[in-house]
C-alpha cells in the first residue's frame, strides 16, 4: 500500500499562492455560468450529483497516477462527510436550485461575500483569526452590500427571487464552515480531501437523483451537457485541487479572498454570454461587496523596520 505524499508545506513561495488564487478565481467565477447553462435542461440534484461524480472520479484517476491513495482511516471519512456536506452537497445544490430563477451574476455577487461569513465564523467559534478594525469595516461593508441586493429586490417587486437569494447566501455560510472544516485536512496532499470529499458527495446526491429527478428519463441539450463537463472538469476536480492547497498556505480567510477576485469574472460571463444586465441597487451592492472583501482579505502592509 502507498503512502500518501507530503503535503504542502505551511510556508510556500507566495508567488505561486498568488497565482493560484487568481486561476482558483477565474476556474470560481465561470461556475455560475456553467451552472446557469446546466440547469436550464438538467435538474439542479442531477447536475450536481453528476458535477461531484465526474470531478471525484478525475481527482481519483489523477491520484492513482501520481501514486496517491485515498487513506482507509474511518475517522477520516467521516470528516471527508462533514467536507462533503459544507462544500458541495448543501452549498452546490442550492446555488444550482437558485440559478433556475436569478442571473448568474448576482449569484456571484452574493456568494463572493464567503470571505465576510467566515470571518464572523471563526469571530465567533474559532477564534484563529486576527479582529482588527479593517475587517471589521469589510465585514460592516459586506453586509451592507447583501442588505442592497436582497432587500431593494424585494422592494422593487421581485419577492418572488427572495427564497432563491436567500438559498444563494445560505450556500455561502456552507462555503465559510467548509473554509474553516478544510484546516483539519492538514498532513495530507490537497488531492486526498478534494477527492474524499467530492466522492462522499456522489455518494449522497447520486440516490437523491435517482428518486427525485428520474435521470434516465432527461433528455438534456448539448450545450447543458458541456456545461457540466467544464464545472465538473475546472470548477470542480481542478479548483478543489488548488482550494485544499491554499487553505493550508494561506489559511481561511486568505483563500476565501479569491471571492472579490472572481466578482467581475463572473458578472462579466453573465453579461457577455447570457445577456444579463443589473439594476442599479445590485451595482450597489456589487461595489460594496468587493470594496468590503478586498479590505477584509488584501493583506496590509508590513513595517520594514519590524522585519
Amino acid at each position: 500500500m502507498q503512502k500518501n505524499k507530503p503535503a504542502v508545506q505551511e510556508h510556500s513561495t507566495r508567488p505561486l499562492d498568488i497565482f493560484l488564487l487568481l486561476v482558483l478565481s477565474t476556474l470560481w467565477g465561470a461556475s455560475y455560468l456553467f451552472i446557469r447553462i446546466g440547469v436550464e435542461t438538467i435538474p439542479p440534484v442531477t447536475l450536481i450529483a453528476a458535477r461531484t461524480l465526474i470531478g471525484g472520479t478525475i481527482l481519483l484517476v489523477w491520484m492513482k497516477t501520481l501514486g496517491i491513495s485515498l487513506p482507509r482511516d474511518l475517522t477520516i471519512w467521516r470528516r471527508f462527510f462533514v467536507q462533503a456536506i459544507l462544500n458541495s452537497v448543501i452549498p452546490f445544490t442550492l446555488i444550482a436550485w437558485a440559478e433556475q430563477f436569478v442571473g448568474a451574476g448576482i449569484a456571484t455577487i452574493l456568494n463572493s461575500t464567503s470571505p465576510v461569513m467566515t470571518f464572523l465564523a471563526t469571530w465567533l467559534i474559532t477564534r484563529h483569526e486576527p479582529v482588527t478594525a479593517r475587517k471589521l469595516f469589510g465585514v460592516a461593508a459586506g453586509l451592507l452590500g447583501i442588505c442592497l441586493i436582497i432587500g431593494l429586490s424585494v422592494l422593487n417587486g421581485a419577492s418572488d427571487q427572495l427564497l432563491p437569494l436567500l438559498a444563494i447566501l445560505a450556500a455561502t455560510i456552507c462555503y465559510a464552515g467548509a473554509a474553516i472544516y478544510g484546516r483539519s485536512f492538514k498532513g495530507l496532499s490537497p488531492m486526498v480531501p478534494a477527492a474524499g470529499s467530492l466522492v462522499t458527495g456522489a455518494l449522497i446526491l447520486i440516490p437523491v437523483s435517482l428518486v427525485v429527478d428520474h435521470p434516465w428519463q432527461l433528455h438534456p441539450s448539448r450545450e447543458s451537457l458541456m456545461a457540466l463537463f467544464a464545472l465538473a472538469v475546472f470548477s470542480t476536480a481542478i479548483a478543489f485541487v488548488i482550494y485544499f492547497r491554499l487553505i493550508q498556505t494561506l489559511g481561511s480567510v486568505g483563500t476565501t479572498s479569491q471571492a472579490y477576485i472572481r466578482v467581475p469574472i463572473g458578472v462579466a460571463l453573465g453579461v457577455i454570454f447570457l445577456g444579463e444586465t443589473l439594476s442599479p441597487s445590485i451595482w450597489a451592492g456589487l461595489a460594496c461587496v468587493v470594496v468590503g472583501v478586498a479590505a477584509m482579505t488584501i493583506p496590509a502592509k508590513t513595517n520594514p523596520e519590524k522585519k
